[in-house]
């Protein structure tokens, strides 16, 4: 099942043609884990955990809404519930944040307090009244008043009103005044920091300028998907153009703003607090004008050494946006993606919280209650579904990207392009089910095998941090970043190895062979499509970046006098660039596919009859001017035919 022991044999690439399954023992294998993960969820359904977490349960290891069992050693449990239907706390903001839970005991009553209880009289009437008993099981609600350790067993005074939150049956305080002391102490070093208190001051100030520079990032980045998408031939020109005035006119206006703040600092006609502002405001003004010159220069210079490369961008970008006006629905595949792993993600967090519930309960004894503690193999399972976490995580960002790249597939080599499936994206999502899940398991696999030894050394990095020596936290940070290479690479060559399987029909070892072969043998020609094609569309997030960052400029120059800029305008650019780059992955991706396309396309064709290019006329042009210009030399096939579709048809 390893790369190493396929016995596929090579073959010629037959564009989706003799259509098989593939890796069907990696199906199996992620078919069984999943099966597994599925029994993890159903272990602490069947063992009582899950309705444990959902209907709460008390201090003594009774689960509200339920008749108990006894649990030996605790006198208090076994006790029937299922007229105490929530979970009350003696002390609600009694909180521990490094174990994530309420320091507090909890006690299963009928009803949580709807008013203030101020005194133990009152606790006393309303468990008299409601029968809902808030201090330990063991006093009576006639000795509340008198009891001796009602301090300590009855809930902390005043009790807030509290309402039961739907589903889950806690009693949540209405009034969260109750964490006041926290909120005291954050508000008191944000006092204590003036610096940090002008920044937060002018990111509440400037709110509004921020929302609407982030729905101004939204938009460009829409425009920018149907500039792509419409004008692909200009497109490359228009971005440079623009890349280019926009750095240097940015560049410039962040100078001149520099200029600006200084003169009006010197010129000792602000407040005190102003002049804070002010000097604040002209240090980052500075940082931000050396940065941006910096990165101006470097761009200009990588632009120069690139400009022979434009023609060849021009008509590559002019198919992939071509292949946006046949395939609209490509540019949805990420929310579909988002929304697949954000299910995912929300069943993962549930289970686990499920397992956080599981087990045997045990009495501690420092604190008399009780805990519930997995205890020999079961504890593994937990490990077990992290490692689900990310195998199915990648597995889905695998699907996308091999739907991707069927559609794109069935495109490139469809010649007749009226005659194409009425739902390419569909078909391929079809296809990809019906043949080549094994494929995406294998593949999503050896990801998953790079990064968890990366998390896990990062995970150690951050927790020695401050305790290891200079030598051992070098090797730490040089061995994630190795591993992260090392997952950047597969990534790529996984996304090659899925066009080729998208192509070919082989599985994922010999694709991943076949595509690295067929790049290495065009790795001049290829470099440069890929290389120029992603600083294009780096050049198309830059530019999107830029746009919104100078809006954001002049819209908060207006606020010079008390708008600190550094937060808001690092805000704004953050999400102005995420916005981007969700945009125009697809794109990426697709010119991507087509870079495999084209590569197998002039290895198996020259134009001559026989032999035709499946290619766009777009690219044709390219291949004959680079004939003309010697780059391209007509031997460059390998004199083996490509069997060739019959015109018009594909393999839905």
């Amino acid at each position: 099942m390893g790369c190493c022991s396929s016995t596929e044999g090579k073959r010629d690439w037959k564009p989706l043609e003799d259509r098989s399954c593939t890796d069907i023992p990696w199906l199996i294998i992620f078919s069984l884990f999943c099966i597994g993960m599925l029994c993890i969820c159903g272990y602490p359904i069947a063992t009582g955990a899950a309705s444990r977490l959902i209907s709460g349960y008390d201090s003594y290891g009774n689960t509200c809404g339920r008749n108990n069992t006894k649990i030996e050693g605790v006198p208090l449990s076994g006790r029937d519930m299922r007229e105490n239907k929530y979970v009350f706390f003696l002390d609600p903001c009694n909180l521990d944040l490094i174990n994530r839970r309420i320091k507090s005991i909890a006690l299963c009553v009928s009803k949580c307090p709807a008013t203030e209880l101020t005194t133990y009289s009152d606790l006393k009437q309303f468990a008299l009244k409601n029968g809902s008993h808030l201090c330990s099981y063991d006093i009576s609600p006639t000795r509340y008043t008198s009891h001796s350790e009602r301090y300590t067993k009855c809930p902390k005074l005043p009790v807030s009103p509290s309402k039961s939150v739907p589903v889950f049956h806690r009693c949540i305080p209405v009034d969260v005044g109750c964490y006041a002391e926290f909120a005291q102490a954050f508000i008191t070093f944000i006092s204590d920091n003036t610096v940090l208190r002008r920044v937060i001051a002018g990111v509440m100030a400037s709110k509004e300028i921020i929302m609407g520079l982030c729905v101004l990032a939204l938009v460009l980045s829409l425009i920018m998907m149907v500039v792509i998408r419409y004008i692909s031939k200009v497109l490359v020109w228009i971005i440079t153009i623009l890349t280019i005035i926009g750095s240097i006119g940015g560049t410039g206006v962040l100078w001149w703003l520099y200029v600006d703040h200084r003169n009006a600092l010197n010129n000792n006609a602000l407040s005190v607090f102003g002049k804070e502002v002010a000097a604040d405001n002209v240090k980052a003004l500075l940082v931000y004008s050396i940065v941006a010159t910096i990165f101006t220069v470097i761009l200009l210079i990588v632009m120069f050494f690139m400009r022979k490369r434009v023609a060849l961008t021009i008509s590559l970008f002019h198919v992939a946006g071509k292949v946006f006006i046949h395939l609209p629905l490509l540019a949805l595949q990420p929310l579909w993606t988002f929304l697949c792993l954000m299910l995912f993600w929300v069943y993962w967090i549930a289970v686990l919280l499920f397992l956080g519930t599981s087990g045997t309960p045990i009495k501690n004894n420092s604190t008399g209650v009780v805990e519930y503690e997995m205890q020999g193999p079961l504890q593994y399972l937990v490990w077990y579904h992290a490692v689900g976490l990310i195998w199915i995580s990648e597995f889905i960002l695998a699907f996308q990207q091999m739907t991707i790249a069927g559609a794109v597939v069935t495109y490139y080599f469809t010649r007749n392009k009226s005659q194409m499936p009425a739902t390419p994206i569909l078909s391929s999502m079809a296809r990809t089910v019906r043949y080549h899940l094994g494929t995406l398991a294998k593949g999503s696999f050896i990801i998953t095998l790079v990064k968890i030894p990366r998390l896990i050394l990062t995970y150690i990095h951050s927790q020695l941090k401050g305790k290891e020596n200079a030598c051992a936290r070098c090797m730490l940070k040089a061995c994630v970043c190795c591993l992260w290479c090392l997952e950047k690479c597969l990534a790529y060559l996984n996304q090659n190895a899925y066009t080729a399987t998208a192509i070919n029909s082989t599985s994922f070892c010999t694709s991943a062979r076949d595509a690295f072969l067929i790049l290495v043998e065009n790795a001049l020609r290829v470099a440069a499509i890929n290389t120029v094609g992603d600083f294009v569309l780096f050049l198309g997030k830059v530019l999107i970046v830029s746009c919104t960052a100078f809006a954001g400029v002049l819209a908060l120059n207006y606020q010079r006098d008390y708008t600190v800029w550094v937060l808001p305008l690092l805000i704004v650019c953050l999400f102005a660039f995420l916005v981007a780059h969700c945009f125009l992955s697809v794109f990426e991706n697709v010119v991507d596919c087509l870079f495999l396309c084209f590569a197998v396309d002039t290895k198996y064709n020259d134009g001559s009859p026989g032999r035709e290019f499946y290619m766009d006329k777009a690219l044709m042009e390219y291949v004959e001017n680079s004939k003309k210009m010697g780059r391209h030399k007509p031997g460059d096939g390998d004199g083996r035919e490509m069997k060739s579709m019959a015109r018009g048809g594909t393999l839905a």
